[in-house]
């Protein structure tokens, strides 16, 4: 069977059949080098790149990372992207373990015995990707934790835990000192992300000191940013985002307000995740990981942003619309950066999550209520006798409805006199926009073959 290339993930995958004889390839269209080799009884993620020596190819390899019981496809693209990162620089990802295959037992136990006692903070750092990939964190996660070791502490990399345990004043320096270049949030991240992958390395390493290092540190003050809105000032920002030119980019910052979901999670919102019956989206990878995925219920308001959305994708991103709510023309499908220009629209992001549970307060709805509809953890001994999607599907549905209304009431006339909130929530205003995006993806096709039939 000839290889295949398609878009690798959990669901791709399980419909893939077994072969007839033998196995097959199937190579992933998002990461070059990363494939699925199905057989009879598995299917397991594998990388294959070249090793180079002083510049030329010195072998073509291929490396397991492990078969679709073990990883998510998300868990295995993150462990390849960092296999074939180390293939690029001339280094078997799997060095250390093929060494220990081709030696006697004797000499095991001298590699472990000496690794126990030297183990670098580059080496517990590969270690516990694997340990986030196997607890299905998600990608962002750990790309937040490598840039704090690769960039934050890159001259430590092959600096011995141990000496840091054994230093602590070298961490407690080093904590001052990225306050001081890079601020007091950065710092403080940084040496958290320092202290779990030393934990995590002490499992196997108990030679490490047993007081963690970060310990040593004076953390800096955190505050929480108070940049919510009150229900005085929704209004006006109403009117800044309906001057917004992108409809789509207009829908999702206002679903971002109506359900206070963050927007790392909402970017990848698909239409399959939407129940029109249940009146629910769901949120299958929040903060957190797959084991905090919930269902947001959805107010009358909340379901038309999201049918505008698609509505407005299916006209000015057709082939991305098909897999994505909020898609855009980018290398994802799906809309990337939902930051904007503060003098163009002065809240969004965490802004809107915090106006969100400023406002559930006017709007009647309890702590314990808004802390659900957020997803928020429920402190207290209690929390563990609450089941949350029995309350779902009427009493937090009500709650969410009492929100979105409260929010909406604001716009009041606005959505008459300005021009912009007319266009986008007055009457016959989505025919009228999707009319206009239909014209807008006209003349943009024009333009594209246009420039590709200049090009040949």
């Amino acid at each position: 069977m000839a290889d295949l290339r398609i878009l690798l993930n959990d669901k791709t995958i399980e419909r893939l059949p077994p072969p007839d004889n033998g196995r097959y390839i199937v190579r992933d269209t998002e990461l070059k080098g990363f494939f699925l080799v199905v057989g009879a009884r598995k299917k397991t993620f594998t990388v294959q790149g070249d090793l180079r020596e002083q510049g030329k190819r010195a072998s073509t390899i291929r490396v397991a990372v492990g078969d679709t019981t073990e990883f998510s496809t998300r868990a295995a693209r993150a462990i390849a992207r960092e296999y074939l990162a180390q293939i690029s620089r001339g280094q078997h990802p799997k060095s250390e373990e093929r060494a220990v295959k081709a030696s006697t037992a004797a000499d095991v136990e001298r590699a472990e015995a000496q690794t126990i006692l030297g183990v670098t903070l580059r080496e517990a750092w590969a270690r516990y990707k694997v340990y986030m990939a196997r607890k299905n964190r998600s990608e962002r996660t750990i790309e937040s934790y490598r840039d704090h070791v690769e960039r934050i502490f890159t001259e430590w990399l092959d600096t011995p835990l141990i000496e840091l345990g054994n230093d602590p004043a070298k961490v407690a320096i080093k904590h001052d000192a990225i306050t001081a270049e890079n601020g007091p949030y950065i710092a403080n991240g940084s040496m958290r992300t320092l202290r779990a992958i030393y934990n995590h390395a002490r499992k196997t390493n108990r030679e490490l000191p047993a007081d963690n290092p970060v310990g040593s540190i004076d953390w800096n003050g955190e505050k929480r940013r108070d940049t919510g809105m009150g229900l005085t000032d929704l209004k006006g920002w109403f009117i800044e985002l309906g001057a917004i030119d992108n409809p789509i980019r207009r829908e999702f910052h206002l679903f971002t307000l109506l359900s206070a979901c963050r927007p790392a999670a909402l970017k990848e919102a698909k239409p399959i995740h939407l129940d029109l019956r249940r009146r629910v989206l769901q949120v299958p990878r929040p903060k957190g990981g797959a084991d905090r995925a919930f269902d947001i219920p959805l107010s009358r308001q909340m379901i038309l942003c999201l049918m505008r959305a698609m509505h407005f994708g299916r006209q000015m991103h057709p082939f991305e619309a098909k897999e994505w709510i909020f898609p855009a023309d980018s290398a994802d499908g799906h809309l990337v950066e939902q930051k904007e220009d503060r003098a163009t629209l002065s809240k969004w992001g965490n802004d809107l999550r915090q106006t969100f549970r400023t406002v559930a307060t006017p709007a009647g709805v309890s702590e314990l209520d808004a802390r659900m509809l957020m997803n928020h953890s429920i402190p207290g001994v209690n929390a563990g006798y609450i089941t949350r999607h029995k309350l779902l599907e009427d009493h937090l549905r009500a709650q969410q409805q009492a929100i979105s209304d409260i929010i909406l009431k604001t716009v009041g006339d606005a959505v008459t006199k300005d021009a912009g909130l007319r266009d986008w929530l007055g009457k016959g205003a989505t025919r009228r926009s999707i009319l206009r995006a239909k014209t807008e993806f006209a003349k943009r096709e024009v333009i594209v073959t246009s420039s590709r039939h200049r090009a040949a």
